[in-house]
C-alpha cells in the first residue's frame, strides 16, 4: 500500500443548491489505488453521515461525481449539512491506521484556520 496516505485532510466546501465539494489541504492528495480510494472514499461519507449531512435533493450524475473526483476536490456531491457551527469551517479529517483503515471525522476549525 505504498501510494496510501497516512492522512487526508479537506475542508467541506457549500456549493449553494449543488451540495458539497471537498477542498484538499495543502499536502494532502487520495491515494491512487482504486481499493484504496474507495477505502477512504466510504470513511468520509461515514465521517459526514455521522457529522448530520444528508443527502442533497439534486440527484448525483454518475459520469461526473465519482468517488476519485470527490477525493480530488473535482466534483461536487448532492451532500448538505444540517447544521453549521458559526465562525468555523468545517473540515474532513481522516488518518490510516496501521491495518489500513481510514479513520474520519468532521472538525470545525476557526475560519481563519487554514491548516
Amino acid at each position: 500500500m505504498p501510494d496510501s496516505p497516512e492522512r487526508y485532510v479537506a475542508r467541506v466546501v457549500d456549493v449553494p443548491e449543488e451540495g458539497i465539494r471537498l477542498a484538499p489541504a495543502p499536502g494532502t492528495a487520495p491515494p491512487q489505488e482504486p481499493t484504496e480510494v474507495n477505502l477512504l472514499g466510504m470513511a468520509v461519507a461515514l465521517a459526514l453521515g455521522t457529522a448530520d449531512y444528508e443527502h442533497h435533493p439534486e440527484p448525483r450524475n454518475p459520469e461526473l461525481q465519482t468517488v476519485d473526483a470527490l477525493l480530488a476536490g473535482d466534483a461536487v456531491m448532492p451532500w448538505r449539512a444540517t447544521r453549521e457551527v458559526a465562525g468555523t469551517d468545517p473540515y474532513v479529517v481522516c488518518e490510516r491506521s496501521a491495518s489500513g483503515h481510514y479513520h474520519c471525522r468532521v472538525q470545525h476549525r476557526p475560519e481563519d484556520d487554514p491548516a
